[in-house]
């Protein structure tokens, strides 16, 4: 192995070291631990700690960077005390997640390190997110992410590299090369000949370095750095190295040759720096016992300051506001002036206000620039904010989702426009493990809104035509919201905008050009949570959203002498419990109604709550109204069938007969 040093003194060669030491005697701390059982689990970094250290010092301080499971130099490199590090594996309440999550499942802005999840993959987009938060501010700085050689079979590989290579965003997209997958090795991963191959299908460049040479690493990637901060672009590099223990300790190594054991041991990171300081005379061989012991000392003393901290009390209502980042009521002005809007203009109007107010919200969507989106909602968007704030992406719905997660963590707002509802599957990861879990894990918010333009009754079949709102309610975190009026269009796209929390917004299409009225032609907002009673009466409540208020206000009129009041909850999550509750004690029969699908509907919910708490209200059973439990057809028989409106009259009637 042959070091380079260019010029680095010998002090700085001496810190290389200490940052290379620190973090192997601390997985060797951690191993003792774990075989004395006062820990459950380990993921050993031992022999890749030259690829984490060399790359973290290479950055700038403020540079982000967004390590795996294994870099353990990186935290340390960064310099975040030991005690903080074992307070998050142990789970303590003074670690970075309180307990919510494991090892280094987490961020801190205070060091501009962005954790993982478990998935692998989703965090390199949003290293593109945090990159072109950068660019867009012309802040010349570098994101630097991991990954290793397994995730890059991942679809997210390819599309966040794909996506900052389009849109030139200076992202070092780094793979740890360790030669196995937990067990599976690399010629049953790819074919390609290096990893670093696949840069040029990118067209970006593509580095492949020695892993276990902590100078080259440094050396590669600061110099690499200095150039992207003044024109900006990815690179692609491949570290190769080795894993010396297994996937994570319970898993073993049987799966290894041994001679891989046999010649990585003689690359060792730490064994060869060391060697080559003490060749050149910039290390006295008297001097490693010592700083082994000095670093030993602390790390003991830092772990056993954590052990003696107290468990975590469990308490239901920290956990529960946990989850949502708390938010003020609207707090902005109204125009008393309205002008009569279609629905698709007043979503149209939405963006285009809150664009102007907030100079850091960007749009992002496939056709949504010059051409102005599949529905022209943003149709002139690019004239007046650009196409740095209003941008076209590639076909990648789980990347441009994460990116806008980037960018929220990196002080923008995103609004992410989903061409149809249903393609939403796509990112569905993205969305249910990383934008709503982020707050409650380490108290990032996430300031993302998912447009998603939904619903049936245009003939357009099973993968255009879905209203999938039932997908996201259960997800803790996330907030669902499904207007049916033009000014809630309005209120509810620009309380979205201004919620810090991630905001999934409904629109639906057969609404887009059918529904007009008033709306406020200035700032508007509507709280989140809460629902509106768009008609009063007596005899029964239909309790609905979306298309379906519509349809229950074209059955109230097709009966007048029944006196049916009607509830747009307007908001699924969080939904208005207290109307709920108001309207079963003013009319004793409920009827919960929506386009969705019966089974699992999000009118179960509704429907489960009014019987576990209103039950001494009712006069008769909550009754569901839903659409059949089939995929929506296109034929138009077939899908005026499928409609939860085909049943209506008939639930209803059931309804009023008790």
């Amino acid at each position: 192995m042959i070091f380079d040093r260019k010029n680095i003194d010998n002090d700085g060669l001496i810190t290389f070291y200490k940052k290379l030491l620190l973090p192997r005697l601390v997985e060797e701390k951690m191993l003792i631990l774990l075989r004395q059982g006062r820990i459950g689990k380990w993921f050993s970094g031992i022999g890749q700690e030259a690829i984490a250290v060399g790359s973290t010092m290479a950055l700038n301080p403020d540079e982000y960077i967004l390590p795996m499971h294994r870099n353990l130099g990186v935290f340390t490199s960064r310099n975040i005390p030991i005690s903080r590090l074992m307070a998050q594996w142990q789970g303590k309440a003074s670690g970075f997640t309180k307990g919510r999550d494991r090892s280094f499942h987490f961020g801190t802005q205070e060091f501009k390190i962005i954790g993982m999840i478990s998935h692998l993959g989703p965090q390199l987009a949003l290293a593109d997110g945090i990159a072109l938060a950068d660019k867009l501010k012309n802040d010349k700085k570098v994101t630097l992410v991991y990954t290793g050689e397994g995730a890059t079979s991942e679809g997210d590989f390819h599309e966040a590299l794909n996506i900052a290579a389009v849109w030139d965003l200076p992202v070092i997209f780094l793979v740890e090369n360790n030669g196995y997958g937990l067990s599976t090795p690399t010629n049953e991963q790819y074919r390609c000949a290096a990893i670093v191959d696949k840069a040029i299908g990118y067209g970006m460049e593509g580095r492949k370095i020695d892993g276990n040479n902590v100078l080259e690493v440094y050396h590669t990637i600061n110099e690499l750095a200095a150039e992207m901060r003044e024109s900006p672009r990815p690179v692609l590099i491949e570290c190769m190295t080795f894993r010396m223990r297994g996937h994570e300790e319970a898993s073993g190594t049987k799966y290894v040759p041994q001679e891989l054991f046999e010649e990585w041991k003689q690359k060792d990171p730490l064994d060869r720096f060391e060697e080559y300081l003490l060749n050149e005379g910039v290390l006295r061989k008297e001097w490693v016992p010592y700083l082994r012991d000095e670093f030993t000392k602390l790390i003991d003393a830092e772990v056993e300051k954590v052990f003696s901290e107290p468990d975590i009390i469990p308490h239901v209502q920290t956990e529960e506001q946990a989850m949502y980042r708390l938010v003020s009521v609207p707090r902005h002005t109204v125009s008393e002036v309205s002008t009569n809007k279609r629905y698709i203009d007043a979503i149209s109007d939405g963006l285009r206000q809150s664009m102007r107010m907030y100079q850091n919200l960007v749009i992002m969507g496939q056709d949504i620039a010059e051409y102005g989106g599949a529905f022209k909602i943003t149709q002139g968007f690019v004239e007046e904010f650009g196409k740095e704030r209003v941008r076209n992406t590639p076909i990648c719905e789980s990347g441009i989702v994460g990116t806008a997660m980037g960018l929220a963590i990196n002080g923008y707002k995103a609004i992410v426009e989903m061409q149809f509802a249903d393609f939403v599957t796509c990112g569905f990861n993205q969305i249910v493990n990383n934008l709503a879990k982020t707050y409650y894990r380490w108290g990032q918010t996430v300031n993302v809104v998912i447009r998603m333009p939904a619903g049936g009754g245009s003939g357009a079949g099973p993968f255009h035509s879905q209203t999938n709102e039932a997908w996201f309610t259960k997800t803790p975190g996330l907030k669902v919201v499904y207007p049916a009026f033009p000014d809630d269009a309005k209120g509810l796209l620009m309380a979205a905008v201004d919620d810090p929390n991630p905001v999934i917004y409904f629109e639906h299409k057969n609404l887009y050009r059918s529904m007009s009225g008033n709306v406020p032609d200035e700032d508007y907002y509507v709280e989140i949570g809460k629902a509106d009673v768009v008609r009063e009466g007596t005899k029964a409540s239909i309790i609905t959203y979306g298309m379906g208020v519509h349809w229950a206000i074209e059955y109230a009129d097709n009966h007048p002498d029944q006196s049916i009041e009607i509830l747009d909850l307007r908001s699924l999550q969080p939904w208005d419990k207290e109307a709920v509750i108001k309207t079963v004690k003013k009319t004793s029969k409920v009827l919960v109604l929506h386009e969705d699908t019966l089974t699992s509907g999000f009118g179960g919910e509704i429907a489960a709550y009014i019987g576990e708490h209103c039950f001494k209200y009712l006069d008769a059973p909550v009754m569901r109204c839903a659409s059949l439990d089939t995929a929506i057809p296109m034929n138009k028989a077939l899908e005026d069938q499928f409609m939860a409106k085909a049943r209506l009259e008939e639930v209803m009637d059931t309804l009023l007969k008790f």
